[in-house]
């Protein structure tokens, strides 16, 4: 794929899931949640430049500490994702302004690791941000997920 059509695809998936998480939705603790950030990653997994072959340990470190701060960032948007129950007990959620800002953080940090990757004259593919994204939905859905799991274990403790 073209850096251009990796970039394309990630804003697309970016205001596709930043617009359903900012509305309330019924959570799906039985998605496959994983779909998506899997398709992501082995899209970016496919391009052979992934790491710069002239400068093979930088950019190793690079995408590393890039992969290492999403994972952060992904678990702090999971953090910001709103979890109630309505009156028949179905689990809902939604994003808040904190989400928002947890977008803007990792999309600045994105930034900062490109930055990095500029300073040190290593190429970093398109595909890292593809890699990167499917990695924060990933993190992001598990958080949510682990927490709406102890959103159950907290009331059936409750019950008895």
């Amino acid at each position: 794929m073209t850096a251009l059509s990796n970039v394309l695809i990630a804003v697309a998936v970016i205001v596709l899931v930043v617009g359903r998480q900012l509305r309330a939705r019924r959570l799906d603790t039985e998605r496959r949640f994983w779909l998506l950030p899997l398709i992501l990653a082995a899209v970016a997994l496919r391009d052979p430049v992934l790491i710069d072959p002239a400068h093979k340990g930088a950019a190793a470190l690079i995408l590393a500490g890039s992969l290492v701060t999403t994972v952060g960032m992904g678990c702090a948007w999971g953090w910001t994702m709103r979890l109630w129950r309505d009156q028949e007990g179905q689990l809902w959620t939604q994003g808040s302004v904190a989400t928002v800002f947890a977008w803007v953080g990792a999309i600045v940090i994105r930034i900062g690791w490109y930055g990095v990757g500029t300073a040190l004259h290593v190429h970093q593919s398109t595909s890292v941000l593809m890699l990167s994204l499917g990695l924060l939905l990933l993190v992001r859905s598990a958080a949510v997920s682990w927490r709406a799991r102890r959103l159950d274990d907290h009331k059936h403790t409750l019950a008895a």
